[in-house]
């Protein structure tokens, strides 16, 4: 309790500029740790989703069905997005040109690489200012801890004999600033890389996904000319 007292104290015996400096810190800090708890929900149900609707699609639904049930909900996002996207401009290309497989599959591919990249988009949504403040934050820190030794030792050549006594509080004041700057740029840092290689997996999961729902479209394409042939 006395350690915080103290901190708090030294906080408001520092100038202005430097308290601008810890509030802002722990201002970035507050806003980043907000970030980083609904970052970290939205993966595991982005995840958890994924895993559901891929267990579903090769479990030999049929895709009419299947896309039946995916368009009947208003909260479509991630795989099930891409796959809706495909294969409603796969069957509206189809009864357009029932005789150009080759132009149906293409604007299926279009339409899931369009999708996949708005879900990639929704899923690096706020990744940006993570690595800001992770990578500024020190920095503010330390202007912070310069701009307060510097007002230490003005003072101190103001006076004819210089104590540790005298020195010490300032110096104090000034390091406290780099200190939250860590603190404020450790966790953005570490969630910043973590969640790029959630994003990262989440977006070749999407992408190893399409490739293969096109594959299973153009076998089914094939299957569908060597009948009516």
């Amino acid at each position: 309790m006395s350690a915080e007292i103290s901190i708090f104290g030294l906080f408001l015996e520092a100038s202005v500029l430097v308290q601008l400096v810890m509030l802002t810190l722990l201002g970035l800090s507050v806003v980043s740790w907000a970030m980083i708890f609904q970052r970290s929900r939205i993966y595991q149900v982005a995840q958890t989703r994924l895993g559901k609707f891929e267990d579903k699609f090769w479990s030999g639904l049929d895709l009419n069905r299947l896309y039946q049930e995916v368009n009947s909900r208003s909260d479509v996002v991630g795989l099930e997005k891409i796959f809706q996207s495909g294969f409603k401009e796969f069957v509206k290309l189809r009864r357009v040109s029932q005789r150009d497989a080759g132009q149906a599959l293409e604007g299926t591919r279009r339409a899931m690489r369009v999708a996949l990249s708005r879900e990639v988009d929704k899923l690096e949504v706020h990744l940006p200012f993570l690595a800001t403040v992770g990578s500024t934050s020190p920095y503010i820190g330390l202007f912070g801890t310069v701009w307060g030794i510097m007002n230490a030792f003005i003072a101190l050549g103001a006076v004819q004999q210089a104590t540790l006594q005298m020195v010490a509080p300032g110096i104090a004041e000034a390091l406290i600033a780099t200190a939250m700057g860590l603190f404020a740029a450790i966790p953005a840092v570490i969630a910043y890389n973590r969640f790029s290689t959630r994003v990262e997996k989440l977006e070749n999961a999407y992408i190893n996904f399409a490739d293969e729902f096109l594959s299973i479209l153009q076998r089914q394409t094939v299957g569908d000319e060597a009948k009516e042939s």
